[in-house]
C-alpha cells in the first residue's frame, strides 16, 4: 500500500498541471498570455493583502511570546496522550491553523531533536499533520480580508473542525502505514 501512496504522490501533479495545459489547449486558450493576466491580478491582490498578512503575523506572536501556546498545550496534553499523539507535536497540531510558518518552525525543529527524527513516529505524524491540515485563520484573514468579508464565523466553525479532523485522521493514517512505530 506504501509503494502505491509513494508512486500516485510522485505523479498527481505533473498530471494535474499536464491536464490543464491539455484542457486549455482543447479549449483554444492563450495560455502564456492567460497567465500573464493572472500574475499582474496576483501582485495587485498581494498588495492589498499586506495589512492583513501583518496583523495575523503580529497574533500569532503575541499568542506565542505570552505563553498562551504553552498554556493551552498543558491543558490538551491528557487528551493528545489519548490518542496517542506525542507531546512534541501538539504544539504544531495548535499552531497550524495559525500559521504555517510556524508550525513548519515546529517541524524542522521536531525534526533536529536526537530522538525525534523524520523516520520517527513522532516526524512522520508531525509531517502528515503539516501536509493534512490547513492554516484555516490565515485562509479566513487573507481571503475574507481581500474581498471584504466580515461575517465569518460559520467558515471559520468548519475550518477548525475539519482541521481537527485532519489530526485525528493523520494520527489513523501514520498508525495504518507504520504500524510498527505506533
Amino acid at each position: 500500500m506504501q509503494s502505491v501512496i509513494e508512486v500516485a504522490s510522485t505523479w498527481i501533479l505533473p498530471l494535474v498541471i499536464a491536464g490543464i495545459l491539455v484542457a486549455g489547449a482543447v479549449r483554444r486558450i492563450p495560455l502564456y498570455n492567460t497567465f500573464v493576466d493572472g500574475a499582474k491580478g496576483g501582485f495587485g491582490t498581494s498588495v492589498r493583502l499586506i495589512p492583513h498578512v501583518v496583523a495575523m503575523m503580529v497574533a500569532v506572536s503575541v499568542f506565542r511570546a505570552s505563553g498562551a501556546m504553552d498554556l493551552i498545550v498543558n491543558w490538551v496534553h491528557p487528551v493528545a496522550a489519548w490518542f496517542h499523539i506525542p507531546s512534541q507535536v501538539v504544539p504544531m497540531a495548535l499552531l497550524r491553523p495559525i500559521s504555517n510558518a510556524g508550525s513548519l518552525a515546529l517541524l524542522t525543529d521536531l525534526f533536529q531533536q536526537p530522538h525525534h527524527g523524520p523516520d520517527s513516529f513522532a516526524g512522520l505524524l508531525a509531517s502528515t499533520m503539516q501536509a493534512s491540515t490547513d492554516t484555516t485563520l490565515y485562509i479566513i484573514t487573507v481571503y475574507f480580508g481581500s474581498v471584504g468579508i466580515e461575517r465569518f464565523r460559520y467558515a471559520l466553525t468548519v475550518g477548525l473542525l475539519s482541521d481537527l479532523a485532519s489530526v485525528v485522521g493523520s494520527v489513523v493514517a501514520v498508525w495504518l502505514l507504520h504500524p510498527s512505530l505506533f
